[in-house]
C-alpha cells in the first residue's frame, strides 16, 4: 500500500507535492478542502495524510481528530508555514507521525513519506496476522442470521447488559460472547468462562466463588472463584442450564447484590462483573420442570441471542469451509486444496447436527486424508457414507489417530479403483502419485476386487 493523500488548501502546494511524490513512485491524490478530504479518507484506504493545519472550515488539528476516528493506522504528516515547537507538539500528542515546516525541504519530505509509508504498512501487516492467528474465532458467515448476529453484537457489547446466548452445541455460542467481549468497554480486562455442565454440582460453588481453607474436606487453601477472577471484566457462564438450583440461587444474589462470598467465609467481596451466559437448552421448558429459577432467567435474559443450526443457513458454508482451509492447510503445514462445486454441495446437503464444530473437524479429516489439491464429491463421499455411519465405524474400530488414518486411506484407494474400474495407471493419475506407490498401498493393506 503505498497511496498517498494531501489535504491543503493550496492547490500549489497540493501539485507540488504530489509531483515530487509520483516520481518516487506514490499514487497521490488531494483536495483543497478539509470536508471532501475527510470524506475521501473514509472511503480509501490510503498509507499516508499529508495535512495542512491553517485552512478554511477545519483547521489540521480538527481533521486529525477526524481522521485517526476513522482509521487509527493512517501516519499523518503535519506540513505548516507556521512551524513552531507548540504545535509541532499538539500534533504529535493527537497522533501526528511527523511534522515538516514550509517551504518543503524535497529530502525531508520524501524520508518522512518513506518512514509513514513502511510504519503503516507494518501496523495493517501486524493486524492481518493478528487475524490470521485468531481466524479460529471469528464469527463467519454472510447469510441474514449472522449479519443480525454481528449487528446486534455491535449494540450490546459497549454496554453492560447481561446477555444469554442459545443454540445448539457447535454453533459458536462462545465464539459470540468473546465477540461480545472483545468489542467492549472491559477488553482489556479478563474474560473467564465457566462451563458449568464439565463441573460436578458439589464443586460449582467453589469454582464460581471460591472457598476458604479448610471450609471442606481436600480445601487444604483459599482458592479464588471465577466471579473475582473476571471482576473489571466479563464472566461467561456457558451451559448454565446444567447449574445446580443451589448454585443458581447464590448466582442470583451475587447478581443483586454485586457482592459474592466464598465457601465458607464470612466476609461480603465487591464483584464488577459482565455476566454473559449461554444454553443449548430451552430454559422456559426447564423451568416448569422446576430445574431453572424464574427469577434467574429473567436477570439474564437481557439480551437475548440465538443462534442458528448450520443446516437452517448452509450460504454460509462455502465461506466456513474456505476459511477452515486456510486454517488447517497453515497449521498442518499441508498444501493449499480446494474443493470442486459438487463437493461444496455435497457438503451443503448434511444435516451436521453437530453444527460448525462438525464441519471443520470434517474439513481437517479431508485435509489429512484425501491429500488431492483438487477434490471433488467422489473423493469424500466415503467418509460421509451411510449418514456418516462409515465414518463412525472407523473411528469406533481404530486405536490410534494413525490406525484411523491408515483404515480411511484403505477404503479411499478402494473407493477410486472401483471407480475406474480397476485400472491402477488412471487410478494412479487421479490419486496424483507413482503407479509404483499406489501398488505399495495396494499390498500394504490387502486390496483387492473381493472386497
Amino acid at each position: 500500500m503505498n497511496s498517498i493523500f494531501i489535504l491543503d488548501d493550496e492547490k500549489e502546494i497540493c501539485e507540488s507535492v504530489k509531483m515530487i511524490l509520483e516520481y518516487e513512485g506514490y499514487q497521490v491524490e488531494y483536495s483543497t478542502s478539509a470536508p471532501e478530504g475527510i470524506g475521501m479518507v473514509s472511503k480509501s484506504h490510503y498509507a499516508a495524510l499529508l495535512l495542512d493545519i491553517n485552512m478554511p472550515v477545519l483547521n489540521g488539528f480538527e481533521v486529525i481528530k477526524k481522521v485517526k476516528d476513522i482509521n487509527p493506522s493512517l501516519a499523518v504528516i503535519i506540513i505548516s508555514a507556521h512551524g513552531s515547537v507548540e504545535n509541532a507538539i499538539k500534533a504529535t500528542r493527537l497522533g501526528a507521525f511527523d511534522f515538516i515546516e514550509k517551504p518543503i525541504d524535497r529530502n525531508k519530505l520524501i524520508i518522512s513519506v518513506r518512514n509513514a509509508v513502511d510504519q503503516t504498512n507494518l501496523v495493517v501487516e501486524n493486524r492481518e496476522i493478528k487475524q490470521a492467528l485468531s481466524g479460529s474465532e471469528a464469527i463467519l458467515g454472510g447469510s441474514k442470521a449472522i449479519r443480525n448476529i454481528l449487528e446486534m453484537i455491535d449494540k450490546v457489547a459497549p454496554l453492560d447488559t447481561r446477555v444469554m446466548i442459545t443454540g445448539e452445541n457447535g454453533t459458536g455460542k462462545e465464539l459470540v460472547a468473546k465477540a461480545i467481549h472483545n468489542r467492549s468497554t472491559r477488553k482489556d480486562k479478563p474474560f473467564i468462562e465457566v462451563n458449568c455442565a464439565a463441573i460436578p454440582n458439589e464443586l460449582i460453588e467453589s469454582e464460581l466463588f471460591g472457598h476458604e481453607k479448610g471450609s471442606f474436606t481436600g480445601a487444604i487453601q483459599q482458592r479464588i472463584g471465577r466471579f473475582e477472577m473476571a471482576n473489571k471484566g466479563t464472566l461467561f457462564l456457558d451451559e448454565i442450564g446444567d447449574m445446580s438450583l443451589q448454585a443458581q440461587a447464590k448466582v442470583l444474589r451475587a447478581i443483586e447484590d454485586g457482592k459474592i462470598e466464598r465457601v465458607g467465609g464470612g466476609k461480603k467481596i465487591e464483584v464488577d462483573v459482565r455476566i454473559v451466559s449461554a444454553t443449548n437448552k430451552n430454559l422456559l421448558e426447564e423451568i416448569d420442570k422446576n430445574n431453572f429459577r424464574e427469577d434467574l432467567y429473567h436477570r439474564l435474559n437481557v439480551i437475548p441471542i440465538q443462534i442458528p443450526p448450520l443446516r437452517e443457513r448452509i450460504e454460509d458454508i462455502p465461506i466456513l469451509v474456505n476459511n477452515f482451509i486456510a486454517e488447517i492447510t497453515t497449521k498442518h503445514k499441508k498444501p493449499m486444496i480446494k474443493l470442486n462445486d459438487d463437493a461444496m454441495k455435497f457438503l451443503q446437503s448434511m444435516e451436521w447436527s453437530g453444527n460448525v464444530r462438525e464441519l471443520r473437524n470434517s474439513i481437517e479429516r479431508i485435509i489429512i486424508i484425501v491429500g488431492k489439491k483438487e477434490i471433488s464429491k467422489n473423493d469424500i463421499e466415503f467418509l460421509f457414507a451411510s449418514g456418516q455411519g462409515h465414518l463412525s465405524d472407523l473411528i469406533s474400530l481404530s486405536n490410534s489417530f494413525q490406525e484411523f488414518k491408515e483404515k480411511a486411506e484403505k477404503a479411499y484407494i478402494l473407493k477410486q479403483l472401483e471407480l475406474n474400474n480397476w485400472n491402477v495407471t488412471k487410478t494412479a493419475e487421479i490419486l496424483d502419485i507413482q503407479r509404483s506407490h499406489l501398488y505399495n498401498k495396494i499390498k500394504k493393506y490387502g486390496i483387492d476386487k473381493a472386497e
